[in-house]
């Protein structure tokens, strides 16, 4: 069980520095392993419908009867911390901050990762850095800790700051909505979201449908990493979506990956003639050796012969913007039939 959380972390730092390829990250992701699905996500219904008008530092009469009352939770790891039993200042390290924004919840601290689709509600969120700075936490009074990971020697540390629960970043969307629903005493908020969600993306998919996209259609995501690297994505991000329920379908190369539980994989140029689905979905990168690695791709034989190229159905993201937190997935119900939709 140990090596399951131990990979997971290293997965984390990977997918970070894959999707938003922040300069922190580069360092851990020479020895990340490319394991572990990611989430799955929502779309054109706002999901802060169904938090209704909550703001920062906004409390219903019910909440604030509950302030200063603790319980127990037992996290993803096994702790059984005492937390607030409606937190008043969050902070959240990890990847899928959008989770929590969702929510009607604004973290006091987080990971920051610009060019997100919720940058606006963040904007005044402290970024607690990478690793995580427990003097920037120190400072920022925090009653509860939420640590995407599952380091213990970082644990440690970190939990001496204020109440700290490890979360599974990569657990499914419904997953990752409820356990935060009940820590953050927004158990209501999270299944309106989740129903919210759930009936916004049949709908996306049915426009499709109604609009040429074929029952069995294959589809495969990739994006060009610094250093010339290139990788296809597989349970982590944007595919989660596509390979949900009335979605499309993984190729069969990429089917074997979601068998083992991968959340992408690096692959050389020539392999994406084996992985190429029908649609293609390119996630645009950050840095420019990247963009220019990805235009390189483009102009190569191997990219100019593939089936869904020469048909024109391909499809370009920002890979920041595409990413697998609930906010970044409402996003992505309005924009992919935008995009297949001509």
């Amino acid at each position: 069980m140990q090596s399951k959380f131990h990979n997971k972390f290293r997965n984390t730092a990977l997918l970070l520095t894959v999707t938003a390829l922040s300069v922190l990250l580069f360092a851990c992701s020479n020895e990340a392993s490319t394991s572990a699905p990611a989430s799955e996500n929502p779309g054109n219904v706002s999901v802060n419908q169904a938090s209704g008008d909550t703001e920062t530092g906004k409390q219903t009469s019910a909440d604030e009867d509950n302030v200063g009352q603790t319980r127990q939770f037992k996290d993803w790891t096994g702790h059984t911390v005492t937390v607030p039993v409606t937190p008043q200042r969050v902070i959240y390290h990890g990847e899928v901050t959008g989770d929590l924004v969702a929510l009607g919840v604004i973290p006091v601290g987080i990971l920051r990762q610009e060019g997100m689709v919720f940058d606006e509600q963040v904007a005044d969120s402290e970024d607690v850095g990478f690793p995580f700075s427990v003097e920037r936490a120190v400072g920022l009074n925090p009653d509860l800790i939420i640590f995407s990971n599952s380091d213990e020697a970082q644990y440690d540390q970190i939990s001496k700051v204020a109440p700290t629960v490890t979360f599974d970043s990569f657990a499914t969307l419904e997953e990752r909505m409820r356990t935060l629903g009940d820590l953050l005493n927004k158990k209501q908020e999270a299944e309106d979201w989740i129903t919210a969600h759930q009936t916004a993306t049949e709908q996306m998919w049915k426009k499709l449908r109604d609009h040429g996209l074929k029952e069995g259609e294959t589809a495969s995501v990739f994006t060009m990493y610094p250093g010339n690297r290139l990788f296809v994505m597989a349970g982590a991000g944007l595919p989660q979506l596509l390979y949900g329920k009335n979605g499309m379908e993984p190729t069969p190369e990429i089917q074997k990956l979601l068998n083992e539980g991968m959340g992408f994989a690096e692959i050389s140029t020539e392999k994406m003639t084996e992985i190429a689905g029908d649609r293609i979905f390119i996630l645009e990168p950050v840095t420019e050796d990247a963009k220019q690695s990805t235009k390189e791709l483009m102009d190569s034989a191997v990219w100019k012969n593939l089936p869904a190229v020469k048909a024109g159905k391909v499809y370009h993201f920002d890979i920041v913007k595409a990413s697998g937190d609930a906010m970044s997935r409402e996003w992505l119900l309005k924009e992919l039939p935008e995009q297949m939709i001509q």
